[in-house]
């Protein structure tokens, strides 16, 4: 008679057999194939696909009295099963057993001695695979995010777009007034012209049908069109201070392969080609970086490359704005002090239509005020029309304005009652006419004008009740700030495009979770004329592909309400615990949490998940969309949101049991390679790997605009506080770290730095210093899957697939280095 043995019901709940699905003919393998099944178990089984804590499990799961008693039954059972199978069935939990003792599942078994949730392989080449189909130049093939950028046809309601379909390209032509669609063009013939069309080049002559400027030795010149005559404007330019010749960047050098480049003059003409304003550039003391291209492509030797880039706190380049009338050749100064310029490029200068006045606009050091300024061309003479103040600063990123010549007005943003609104005023005094908007909501763009209907529409985040505060929707509003209406009534992110004579308006709307939609609208009123297109997912969703979750948490201080994302594998397992990878962007610039669908599908996160992890961002305190006060957050203080980064992860993870909160990675690039290396060492008992991309470590050593307006001005005591460089002695976990060597934004000095700063540490940490690689990864694939084999590695604890290539389609290569 068959001895009892304990049943299922009696084991720990935390050990229990689970059940694979893997294809079925592993299973039921037919006589043919169970050799080569029998050794490719032999094979897998050498390169355990299981995390190291799981492994080490089953090493004191085999150890304990549970596993003896297990094996002692087993091999019962086997004996009485020789005898009669059927007799099992007199023992608790026959009916289970019976089914396990079927020789194809005994493989099974194994599972008994693992943790629920380590058991299934993840991090595997499958895994990478369909991470692989979701980068972005992968995804064109399986699926067409609807995004209609329309091409007014001159002063009629008719506009054409472009399809970029999964298969072909298409050209789409829409009467908004007789409410019809079509193609466009004959597909075929169109190619053909416009493979032809893009090999022209735009001649300089373009830019003016009677004058062509050009800058020779460090002078200005220009030449008549008609006549060939040649005038010569300057005779005093010299090396480092130049005429019309803005601050070049390290990009325009490498590609033509000289340190001397060739660039179009900083000229901007009078609409009547009369004159001309530039500036004469001065950077003779101004810091500069020299940078080593060590594989050029032409030569053995490195290659140096010598730009101006001013660091916090040092001498400023300075820009001496100069007027010149052309047929007489005369100079006028204008009368201001020269114009500090805190990185590369120049000021641009805006004439009015009669050619008698330009405006320009010009920051204070440190961003603490901005002015809008008018010069009188014939004489000089310079005028402040506006300046807004700061206490801490006053960000020219969210600083809108349009000058309004038919009714001598200026349309201007400020956060001057601590949120971002519109204000009208005066043209000729800078009298403040009123205030256009009010509440705790944020004004994002002034999209169009209608002087003469004194109508203004603009888009705006935050007014909708019950939805993500950062959605923006287009509003109307009159210049006396009455009739204030919601044109686009659909909850999510919109993006608009109106028509030359306002009366349409096409409206590209989509949420992470919601497929974008494209449709054509009345300014009227919002009422919709007709749908464009609309985003097709059947094939993702086929795939098992879900959109990713929105999630509310509170930030540090228990109150304010903070936003984020989160993305599932596409085989996402809900019995499962899945390590955390967060993606980090906290520049004070803008906020990075994606808001709509085609960002939340390419932005790289789907493709992490897919490697068996969750991914989340969000959008801490100090980032913009929110108030004034939650914006300054970050004065003094860049990396001081890590705290609500901490908290919200944790908060997710409360509420949903499949994170891992004990397996924590993070990753950026720039001000989020800062970020991420600033987290795990700020943090290092909570996130326990990192990848940081061309990371700004030392404010110390990057650029003065950024850091002067976000860390502040003059330099203080903070910026060595915020370094990452005087933090690497925290490091506990793993950490990469990645740097092209022609980094046009951020120089490889930083890195090095805090390479220099690990090692006198003693720390251990890993590195790439790139060949050719400017600024971010730049799709770069095999950095991409170094990143990817980086998580999986040491948050999985597997190895990841030996020799995997990633392969992206695009419809260019990336441009490479000269």
């Amino acid at each position: 008679m068959a001895k009892s043995v304990p049943a299922l019901a009696t084991l720990p709940a935390e050990w229990i057999i689970r059940p694979l699905t893997p294809p079925p003919q592993f299973w039921r393998p037919s006589k043919k194939t169970w050799p080569k099944r029998k050794a490719a178990i032999r094979t897998s089984s050498k390169k355990s696909c299981l995390p190291s804590t799981a492994l080490c499990s089953i090493k004191e799961s085999l150890r304990s009295p549970l596993f003896a008693l297990h094996k002692k039954t087993m091999r019962m059972m086997r004996a009485v099963g020789k005898q009669d199978p059927g007799a099992l069935e007199t023992f608790s939990g026959g009916e289970i057993f019976m089914k396990i003792l079927r020789w194809r599942r005994v493989l099974l078994l194994v599972f008994l001695c693992v943790p629920v949730g380590r058991a299934s392989a993840q991090g595997t080449r499958e895994d990478y695979q369909r991470a692989e189909q979701f980068l972005a130049g992968n995804l064109r093939h399986s699926i067409y995010v609807a995004d209609v950028t329309p091409r007014w046809i001159a002063k009629k309601n008719r506009f054409w777009y472009r399809k970029q379909g999964t298969k072909a390209t298409e050209f789409i032509l829409v009467d908004a007034e007789q409410n019809t669609t079509g193609p466009a063009f004959d597909h075929a013939r169109l190619a053909e012209s416009l493979s032809k069309a893009l090999k022209r080049e735009v001649s300089a002559t373009e830019l003016n049908k009677e004058w062509v400027a050009y800058v020779k030795d460090h002078d200005l010149y220009v030449r008549d069109v008609s006549t060939g005559e040649v005038v010569r404007l300057t005779r005093d330019g010299e090396t480092s201070y130049d005429y019309a010749t803005e601050i070049p960047s390290l990009r325009p050098m490498v590609a033509q392969g000289t340190q001397e480049i060739r660039q179009r003059p900083a000229v901007f003409w009078s609409p009547d080609s009369s004159k001309l304003v530039t500036y004469r550039m001065d950077t003779r003391n101004a810091g500069r970086f020299s940078y080593l291209q060590f594989v050029p492509p032409n030569q053995l030797r490195p290659r140096e490359y010598t730009v101006v880039y001013p660091l916090p706190g040092e001498v400023l380049p300075k820009a001496e704005p100069i007027i010149f009338e052309i047929q007489s050749g005369k100079r006028i100064e204008v009368k201001t002090a020269p114009v500090e310029m805190q990185f590369q490029g120049g000021p641009g200068f805006d004439w009015y239509a009669e050619s008698k006045a330009f405006s320009y606009d010009a920051s204070e050091r440190g961003e603490k005020s901005i002015e809008l300024r008018e010069v009188d061309a014939g004489t000089g003479e310079q005028r402040i029309v506006l300046r807004e103040k700061g206490e801490k600063y006053v960000d020219p990123g969210e600083t809108h304005f349009r000058i309004l010549h038919e009714t001598g007005d200026v349309l201007w943003t400020s956060e001057r009652d601590g949120w971002n609104h519109l204000y009208l005023s005066s043209l000729k005094t800078g009298e403040l006419r009123g205030q256009l908007t009010q509440g705790p909501w944020v004004v994002r763009q002034i999209v169009d004008v209608d002087e003469k209907a004194r109508r203004i529409y603009f888009l705006a985040n935050g007014r909708e009740k019950d939805e993500d505060p950062y959605q923006t929707h287009l509003y109307v509003v009159g210049f006396d700030g009455k009739g204030l209406k919601l044109l686009t009534r659909e909850n999510a992110t919109h993006t608009v495009n109106v028509s030359p004579d306002r009366a349409y308006f096409v409206d590209n709307f989509s949420r992470p979770d919601l497929p974008a939609v494209s449709v054509l609208k009345r300014t009227k009123d919002g009422s919709q004329v007709r749908a464009l297109e609309q985003t097709d997912v059947s094939e993702l969703t086929k795939a098992g592909w879900k959109a990713p979750e929105p999630f509310r948490g509170k930030a540090k201080d228990g109150t304010t309400d903070l936003y984020g994302l989160i993305w599932k594998p596409s085989n996402f397992d809900l019995s499962k615990k899945y390590p955390i990878v967060e993606q980090v962007y906290t520049g004070p610039q803008g906020f990075f949490v994606p808001k709509t669908f085609g960002a939340a599908l390419r932005n790289g996160e789907q493709q992490i998940a897919e490697l068996g992890f969750i991914t989340v961002m969000v959008d801490g305190r100090g980032t913009t969309g929110r108030s004034r006060a939650f914006h300054e957050f970050s004065y003094h203080n860049l990396g001081g949101s890590f705290e609500d980064h901490v908290e919200v992860i944790k908060q997710m993870a409360a509420k949903f049991p499949y994170m891992d909160i004990d397996r924590v990675g993070i990753y950026g690039t720039s001000a989020g390679g800062y970020g991420s290396t600033h987290a795990i060492l700020q943090f290092p008992d909570f996130y326990k790997v990192c990848v940081s991309i061309s990371g700004d470590h030392d404010a110390r050593l990057d650029k003065a605009w950024w850091n002067e307006l976000y860390q502040g001005y003059p330099v203080g005591p903070d910026y060595a506080e915020q370094s990452n460089v005087t933090m690497a002695d925290r490091l506990k976990g793993h950490l990469l770290i990645e740097h092209g060597d022609i980094d046009d934004n951020v120089h490889v000095v930083e890195t090095m730095r805090l390479t220099d700063a690990l090692i006198k540490a003693n720390k251990n940490f890993d590195q790439l210093i790139v060949p050719n690689m400017y600024h971010g990864e730049g799709g770069n694939p095999y950095l991409i899957r170094r990143r990817w084999d980086y998580f999986v590695q040491h948050l999985l604890g597997v190895t990841p697939p030996p020799g995997f290539a990633i392969h992206e389609e695009r419809e260019a290569p990336p441009a490479r280095p000269r």
